[in-house]
């Protein structure tokens, strides 16, 4: 482990934030939104978990400790926000036809999640310097943040090649940056916002 970083502490906060609140919780209240068969909650949920899914990507590139994490990364944050909010007709869909414990903490959690994501892409700003020179690549004030990954590779890929994991990283964010480019340059274009990434 590189000498010791000040804001060490605080990145590893950062990582156990983002599994209960992209994770845990996303994952708690799909399921609920299922069972209830609230289909607004359900509909607005799963494009999150294919917009999220670019945090997925980032761990596995992190592991491989690409430069082009960091801007996988904080474009994650951005995006899982946009998710959120976006949809005009799923919004108004939740708002006036739900009701009851799962759109209290459905609003809850995006709310959460949406304040966390803020505050999040803020701090990650000064990390951009990380994807655009080798130098500072290397040092100990870029390196913290693969330090989580790391230990994802160890319990869950403990058998794998770093490379290995990295060509998976990277092509799974060339198809999320072609379907994202698809959506936005065509279907959105045709759709508006109800488009919805079906």
């Amino acid at each position: 482990m590189d000498y010791d970083i000040w804001f060490r502490p605080f990145v590893w906060i950062d990582y156990r934030l983002a599994v209960l609140f992209l994770v845990i919780i996303p994952l708690i209240l799909l399921i609920w939104a299922f069972v209830q068969k609230v289909e607004g909650i359900q509909r607005l949920l799963t494009i999150y978990w294919r917009v999220s899914s670019l945090v997925a990507i980032t761990i596995y590139l992190m592991i491989a400790q690409y430069p082009v994490s960091f801007i996988s990364g904080l474009m994650a944050q951005i995006l899982i926000v946009v998710s959120l909010w976006f949809w005009v007709d799923i919004n108004d869909e939740i708002e006036y036809q739900t009701s009851g414990a799962l759109k209290f903490l459905f609003t809850s959690w995006r709310w959460a999640t949406t304040v966390y994501c803020f505050l999040g892409t803020l701090a990650f700003i000064p990390f951009l310097g990380c994807a655009f020179s080798a130098s500072v690549m290397k040092t100990a004030y870029c390196r913290v943040w693969f330090e989580v990954p790391l230990l994802f590779k160890e319990y869950f890929h403990a058998n794998s090649k770093v490379e290995f994991l990295g060509f998976l990283g990277i092509t799974s964010l060339v198809i999320y940056v072609v379907y994202l480019s698809y959506f936005v340059l065509i279907k959105l274009g045709k759709q508006g916002r109800s488009a919805s990434p079906q």
